[in-house]
């Protein structure tokens, strides 16, 4: 069976400074369908982080410049937009190390050399949880957005008392199922009311009735 697609619009960073352990996870997470950049060290992995918006790491423990427990403190430090989750991969085999790891910032911890079958459970379940945080802020700014167009239809609003046109923000008098829909996004359907249709649409008729008989009469 193949095990193509699964990775599918999803980009993995790998930090590891061993040449021959980047090419095997790159290759092993290319033929998952994972798109994969690699680089040698913590520093450079927290260059990549922030000047893109990858949000899963994969990160070797023992790494020059700035090694793994160094580079999830620092992840875990910034201000970023996204959830970033790290997973970190090392000989390392303790206890204590887990417990050091997971304290430092890191999600998930995988023993070199790795089993395929269990990173790739690993890589999947931290994928969920990318997706959901992703899901969950896009929603969050959606109810941000809709907060902000109900406090502004709740603000006191300039309406002319004649025509009940809106003046808008850039002092331009707007009808005012235009201005609502451009504020909320809502469609109109109109119709008539049964107070304006017997004040307002009865008499019309019964003038336009009149003048049809005056003119038929006449005729």
């Amino acid at each position: 069976m193949s095990e193509q697609g699964g990775g599918a619009g999803v980009r993995i960073l790998v930090a590891d400074d061993c040449p021959s352990s980047r090419l095997v996870l790159q290759r092993t997470l290319t033929s998952w369908g994972y798109e994969v950049d690699c680089v040698e060290d913590g520093r450079s992995a927290l260059a990549a982080l922030e000047s893109s918006d990858t949000a899963f790491v994969i990160a070797d423990w023992s790494m020059p410049e700035l090694d793994g427990i160094e580079l999830c403190r620092r992840v875990r430090a910034m201000a970023w937009d996204r959830y970033v989750y790290i997973v970190m991969l090392t000989v390392r085999d303790k206890a204590d190390d887990l417990a050091a790891a997971i304290e430092a910032g890191a999600d998930d911890f995988v023993v070199k050399p790795f089993s395929p079958i269990e990173l790739r459970a690993r890589i999947k379940a931290g994928q969920r949880v990318v997706t959901l945080e992703r899901e969950l802020t896009q929603k969050i700014a959606e109810l941000q957005g809709s907060l902000k167009t109900i406090r502004r239809l709740e603000a006191l609003l300039p309406i002319c008392v004649y025509c009940k046109k809106v003046r808008n923000d850039q002092n331009y008098w707007q009808q005012l199922d235009e201005f609502v829909h451009e504020q909320t996004g809502s469609t109109f359907s109109h119709g008539i009311c049964p107070d304006c249709y017997e004040k307002v649409v009865t008499p019309e008729l019964e003038t336009w009735l009149e003048d049809q008989k005056r003119t038929e009469g006449g005729g």
